[in-house]
């Protein structure tokens, strides 16, 4: 089960005990963003946090608010950080409706070596709709660890809630090409493959995925007259 708690905070920061703790006792504090008769879009932004993606986790951390820029004219869109790390560590945030207050939470997470945990990413993100609808699942990562057969049975799940999995690849691992690409198809999603050296690659593939969680087809399709196009058609032609 993932852990609905705050993240632990980075090294990079050093904070006191007391400090950690009255951050931690704040995020309880504060409500959710979203509630049911909102109307607001819902995302689950899921990344793997294990030591090889700590370069794409910082990229991460500077572009993620283009998903909310994408989406203020399409209703607004509330998104929940999932992440995994180290050998048993997989947490979920609230949803935060700004991508000051998502970015706020990714800078408190620490990068840690470990092995993919793409099953219990899924899994959340299936118990989760169960609560309330998620348009849409944005996965980061460049490996898969696990067996497929497990994840794709989640996956399979996940598309009868009508969440559609946007898998976004950095590299060439041919595991997770296969994996990423067989999630995508099953959830009726949408696969893309990006370089960590290209922080504009990643945020239009966050930007089109924001859209369809925001806006559905239309929402999509609007995010390609907005830009050059070409991104968010690759994931439009994908989808089912």
């Amino acid at each position: 089960m993932v852990q609905r708690n705050s993240p632990p905070v980075s090294p990079r920061s050093t904070p006191s005990r007391a400090e950690v703790d009255a951050f931690i006792d704040q995020a309880a504090q504060t409500p959710a963003a979203y509630a049911a008769s909102s109307g607001r879009g819902r995302l689950i932004f899921a990344l793997d946090a294990t030591m090889s993606r700590q370069p794409t986790w910082d990229v991460a951390i500077a572009v993620q608010a283009k998903m909310f820029d994408t989406t203020a004219a399409l209703g607004g869109l509330d998104v929940q950080l999932v992440y995994f790390c180290g050998l048993t560590e997989c947490k979920a945030s609230r949803f935060v409706s700004g991508g000051a207050g998502l970015a706020g939470v990714m800078s408190k997470i620490r990068v840690e070596g470990g092995n993919t945990q793409i099953g219990r990413v899924l899994t959340h993100a299936r118990d989760e709709a169960r609560r309330g609808r998620v348009a849409a699942l944005v996965y980061v990562g460049d490996c898969l660890e696990e067996r497929i057969d497990p994840l794709c049975a989640t996956a399979g799940e996940l598309g009868l809630l009508g969440i559609k999995a946007f898998m976004f690849h950095e590299g060439n691992d041919r595991a997770a090409t296969r994996g990423f690409q067989e999630i995508a198809r099953l959830t009726g999603g949408a696969y893309a493959t990006f370089d960590a050296s290209s922080p504009k690659r990643l945020a239009e593939l966050l930007s089109a995925a924001a859209a369809y969680a925001a806006g559905g087809h239309s929402g999509l399709l609007a995010q390609t007259r907005a830009s050059d196009g070409s991104t968010a058609q690759n994931l439009l032609s994908q989808l089912r």
